[in-house]
């Protein structure tokens, strides 16, 4: 709880789990995030896709893995995520 409390006092950073969608390019990675919102109107989970470039300094993620990917400073143009753990290695 205390851990909780620190956290969100020091604005904590964003996380997300996605699925690793490309790792085509050296150290980066995309990741899809999925989110499920209620839609105001006819009261229906609706599932939202939202992909980020995520940084990946040694290469270890695949295509299919499931990754955390954590909130950092920018690293280029559109890349301002970091691979923090893989999750679930893709069979």
């Amino acid at each position: 709880m205390e851990e909780q409390a620190l956290k969100a006092k020091k604005g904590g950073k964003k996380e997300f789990v996605g699925i690793v969608k490309s790792d085509r390019m050296h150290k980066t990675i995309v990741v899809a995030v999925e989110t499920k919102t209620l839609h105001p109107l006819y009261k229906k989970y609706v599932t939202r896709t939202k992909k980020v470039k995520a940084h990946d300094e040694h290469n270890d993620a695949k295509t299919g893995d499931r990754v955390r990917v954590i909130e950092c400073r920018p690293v280029s143009k559109e890349k301002c995520w970091k691979l923090r753990e893989i999750v679930e290695r893709a069979r």
